[in-house]
């Protein structure tokens, strides 16, 4: 199926305006996951309470990622993501400002849905501005997502730092990105689903029925990656410091040292994907991040922990972004740009799966076990990726980069 022309321009601005997008997301879920301490302390949510409310957000952030997959059989991907956006960054308003547990329990169900919608109408435009480009570009998609988590951290940090309240953190921030997110919604490109319908008898064609069995290879991928991510992100700090016995202080670096490795692979990540291709990508990242978790389990103290984390960051950060990829770009080839953003939006709930799995498993096998022993096991299920790993090619020859030749001139 051939790929619509779209002026190098216009490809140019929607690339930029799709990355301030990625980028004003990462900054606003840091901003939220890094403050729980401090919601749960502002309205007195019990310890035991605390799990169910966030294990809630990524319930019905799935929810929201079915509903879009709906949503956009009839709404352009673009216009549900600028929609939504200023949805995430008010409702993260109303975490900061809610005035008892039941309203904010009503701002993180309202946040949880609006980011599945969010995070799957993101990815959706990602996929089909790489294909416009004829070269891989998801990569930097995420990276812009990645830099924008470092900003949040650090704003988190600033905010605990001064003793703000969380109103009076998040009020300026969401000032800031809410316009933000309106104005770049402007330059998204994302008519190609549509065009490609109107060449065809109805736009139905266009949307054509989607097995789930052929992208499960690729479900249980973003399942595992997510495994390994969120064991990084609950478990970093309490393992160098319970196991390899480092300080407080020290036990707080692995996540950040993690966060930037991911944005820094990522950033280079495009450019080893056209180089050498997704699949020999993947393979490597896959066995760098196995390669970080045996480190972090044989580690003997806290340094060759970090480098360990470090590691990690470098191997995951390619895979998701990849994983979209190939999705999408399977189910365009087979079924139209429709179906790929149906492969997306389903896709995107294993994001949430993973998330929910990996740390009660960590953190169960490591009560009942031992916590070395408890990260091998995402580094067996990250090592399930190289299985797969054929699924990141391209479904027909291409040219040496895995991609076609762009469809437009002079493309930055």
């Amino acid at each position: 199926m051939t790929v619509p022309r779209v002026p190098a321009a216009r490809l140019r601005h929607g690339r930029v305006s799709l990355a301030l997008s990625f980028f004003v997301q990462g900054a606003v879920f840091a901003l939220l996951v890094t403050r729980i301490p401090a919601i749960q302390d502002r309205y007195g949510i019990s310890d035991a309470l605390l799990p169910a409310f966030l294990a809630a957000v990524p319930v019905l952030a799935g929810v929201g990622s079915v509903g879009t997959e709906q949503l956009v059989k009839r709404v352009r991907p673009g216009l549900v993501l600028r929609c939504v956006q200023p949805v995430v960054g008010l409702a993260l308003l109303g975490v900061g400002a809610a005035g008892s547990m039941a309203q904010v329990a009503v701002a993180l169900a309202v946040f949880g849905l609006s980011v599945g919608a969010l995070d799957a109408s993101m990815n959706m435009l990602g996929v089909s501005l790489q294909r416009a480009y004829g070269r891989s570009i998801m990569l930097g998609f995420h990276a812009a997502y990645s830099l924008g988590g470092i900003v949040g951290a650090s704003l988190a940090w600033a905010g605990a730092h001064w003793k703000l309240s969380l109103a009076l953190l998040y009020g300026p921030v969401v000032a800031v990105l809410v316009p933000l997110a309106l104005i770049v919604g402007r330059w998204f490109v994302d008519r190609e689903r549509q065009d490609a319908a109107e060449g065809q008898e109805g736009a139905a064609a266009a949307v054509a029925p989607l097995g789930m069995r052929l992208l499960l290879p690729l479900c249980l991928v973003m399942a595992f990656a997510y495994i390994g991510d969120s064991t990084v992100s609950n478990w970093s700090a309490k393992y160098l410091q319970d196991v390899l016995g480092s300080s407080e202080q020290l036990a707080t670096v692995p996540y950040n040292v993690y966060m930037v490795t991911t944005l820094l692979g990522r950033a280079v990540g495009d450019l080893g994907v056209r180089r050498f291709g997704a699949v020999a990508v993947v393979r490597t990242g896959t066995v760098v991040a196995a390669g970080g978790f045996a480190v972090v389990a044989a580690a003997p103290g806290a340094w060759a922990g970090m480098a360990g984390f470090t590691l990690l960051g470098l191997g995951l950060c390619v895979i998701v972004p990849q994983t979209f990829a190939a999705a999408g770009r399977y189910a365009f080839e087979r079924h139209g740009p429709g179906a790929s953003d149906m492969a997306v939006a389903r896709l995107n709930i294993f994001n949430y799966v993973g998330f929910l799995i990996g740390s009660p498993l960590v953190g169960a096998l490591g009560d009942a076990w031992s916590y070395r022993g408890a990260m091998l096991v995402p580094m067996v299920l990250v090592l399930v990726t190289l299985v797969y790993a054929r699924s990141f090619g391209a479904p027909e020859a291409r040219y040496g980069d895995g991609y076609e030749r762009p469809r437009t001139a002079d493309v930055g």
